[in-house]
């Protein structure tokens, strides 16, 4: 069972044309409250220039689609080949990552005109027709990844602009962070969930994606049979009142509450709080994408690494859930009107968002699991170079599940699995508890 998919007017179903046109509009949309400089910026290695994302999503297009399956095609400049390249070491030397805010060449400009001209090239090639399957796969492959690119977009310039002293918001919006800390936060409840053996993953027969709308990527495949015990798994997500009694009764002192890793992280980097937090006039305050907020104790608390949600968890007498008891509890919990209801990309928060009789499954922050990142039994990444775009990434890293305030709502879905290593924060990323049954 799968997290029912939105519903799609029937005349625009299929029509992989004007959906790719809407993607890549709203990337633009996105990038449209940052200056030239703002988008040249890159703050740490593991995040990327505003201006590298709108490039990198279009040379995928350019590279795996049109140079593929159009011999006719002309690149628009074959030096960005190499400079735009992420990963991809079949396709030759990928530009260093952490160089990438040095590129200061091609402009913005240079940068737009390239997505104009793939654009009108993608264009012909979709109403042209061609090896339709194929053809279809790969442009849904490449949404996708766009899509995962918006969410980068924000989290990226977010770290950017919080370490400049001016904490300059990325966007004015006067309902996110409101720090309206006597709002009421729902009582934490638990669900119990009855185990059994349950099909884990995405039903896609080992491809990128079936027909219509019924897209996933290759390591939510193959949809496999797997024995989940009885569990319990909290009813919201933990807020930052409840992260802030962690503070308080010294959490990040203790070293019994800390994975040994996460405990040489704490004292190699002398971490006291959530990153984006600081204490400003003797309250505590955060860094959102609206600029600095008083923090809201209400909403679900954000940008921790696992090693911070493990020790919440160990802390609170629970655990993480597995991805499995996550992935359970997703499809027998939610219903499309929960997905409509989510605090995701399309609602315009920019940030999370307290509970109100939600179970926030979906939307608001990722959701550390216990789980470490693995191939699902049978899984083979196909041998072109698109199988290079998950499966090399299987080791040391944790799933995350569930999507964010910055996740678009046509790119979640029950079996999306996430991953991110155990020191890394600048996601939305949060804590759901669990427990095993009474």
């Amino acid at each position: 069972m799968t997290l029912p998919a939105p519903e799609v007017p029937k005349e625009t179903q299929f029509d992989l044309l004007s959906r790719y046109r809407s993607v890549r509009a709203e990337t633009e949309q996105l990038a449209t409250p940052l200056s030239a400089e703002d988008m040249q910026i890159q703050s740490m290695a593991d995040a990327s220039p505003t201006k590298w994302h709108l490039a990198h999503t279009t040379w995928f297009y350019e590279t795996f689609i049109l140079r593929e399956l159009n011999p006719q095609y002309r690149v628009f400049d074959p030096r960005y080949h190499e400079i735009f390249n992420s990963y991809y070491h079949s396709l030759g030397q990928p530009f260093s990552r952490p160089l990438r805010g040095l590129l200061s060449r091609p402009s913005i400009d240079e940068i737009y005109a390239y997505r104009a001209y793939v654009d009108r090239a993608i264009s012909t090639v979709l109403q042209g027709g061609g090896e339709e399957r194929r053809l279809n796969n790969l442009v849904l492959l490449g949404l996708n990844h766009e899509q995962q690119h918006q969410e980068l977009l924000l989290t990226d310039i977010k770290h950017a602009l919080s370490i400049n002293p001016l904490l300059p918001a990325y966007i004015n919006n006067a309902d996110a962070g409101s720090g309206e800390n006597g709002q009421k936060v729902e009582a934490l409840e638990w669900i119990a969930v009855n185990g059994g053996i349950f099909n884990i993953g995405a039903s896609a027969g080992g491809d990128q994606a079936n027909e219509g709308d019924n897209f996933c990527f290759d390591n939510e495949t193959p949809s496999h049979p797997l024995l989940v015990q009885d569990f319990r798994i909290a009813s919201r997500l933990v807020t930052n009142g409840e992260f802030l009694e962690f503070i308080e009764d010294g959490g990040y002192r203790q070293h019994r509450l800390w994975l040994s890793d996460g405990w040489s992280w704490v004292n190699t980097h002398s971490v006291q709080h959530p990153h984006y937090w600081r204490r400003v006039d003797g309250s505590w305050q955060q860094f959102t994408l609206c600029g600095l907020q008083p923090l809201a104790y209400a909403e679900p608390v954000c940008h921790l690494n696992f090693y911070e949600a493990d020790a919440f968890a160990t802390w609170a007498g629970f655990r993480l859930p597995t991805e499995f008891e996550w992935e359970v509890a997703a499809c027998q919990l939610c219903t499309p009107d929960d997905l409509a209801a989510a605090n995701l990309l399309e609602k315009r928060h920019w940030h999370p968002a307290a509970s109100h009789q939600q179970r926030q499954l979906l939307g608001d922050v990722w959701e550390w699991t216990s789980s470490a990142y693995q191939p699902y039994p049978g899984f083979r990444a196909s041998g072109d170079a698109v199988g290079e775009y998950n499966g090399k990434f299987m080791c040391n890293q944790k799933v995350l599940r569930g999507g964010s305030c910055v996740t678009p709502s046509s790119h979640i879905r029950s079996s999306y699995r996430n991953f991110f290593y155990p020191h890394q924060f600048w996601q939305f990323t949060g804590i759901r508890l669990a427990g095993d049954a009474l």
